[in-house]
């Protein structure tokens, strides 16, 4: 029998009608039409689901619905900036060309957010740790890392204006 959830997704007070078990994944994108989290392996080896729960780093695939009740979801829906322009990371990928096939970059931007909240100026090490949960198969990590830290830059830059 589905029980009514609460909690924010991308800063909207959502409330819907779920099975408590439901993958948060299945409920972002079917029920909420939020498909930048995608399914990649369900087995949280890929990181392609990745979203923020309360800033941290989450795979979707397995988090059931039930359990983010009254908690705040950021996807990558969410990443833009206020005035909707983009937010420095994504900007910083598309600088780098660090997408091929794309696929496992919301997740990884996700990461690499969380990442920037909590050490503006990570070294090439923590961003290879924070970025370990993920699989990319175009092999563009070397593209991936340049734009985290192009990012950390720019928002540096921004902060200290």
């Amino acid at each position: 029998m589905p029980d009514t959830v609460s909690f924010t997704v991308n800063g909207e007070l959502q409330t819907i009608e779920v099975m408590h078990e439901a993958p948060l994944l299945s409920v972002l994108r079917n029920s909420l039409g939020l498909t930048g989290a995608r399914f990649g392996c369900g087995l949280e080896q890929c990181g392609a689901c990745m979203v923020l729960v309360d800033g941290t780093p989450t795979y979707s695939c397995t988090t059931q619905a039930g359990d983010v009740a009254g908690r705040s979801i950021t996807s990558l829906e969410g990443l833009a900036l206020p005035d909707g322009s983009l937010h420095p990371l994504q900007q910083a990928f598309l600088d780098e060309q660090a997408g091929q096939c794309g696929y496992c970059l919301s997740g990884i931007l996700l990461s690499a957010k969380a990442l920037l909240d909590a050490n503006p100026s990570p070294s090439r090490a923590d961003i290879v740790e924070a970025l370990d949960k993920h699989l990319c198969r175009c092999g563009t990590h070397t593209r991936i890392i340049r734009a985290v830290e192009r990012a950390a830059r720019t928002m540096a830059m921004g902060a200290a204006s």
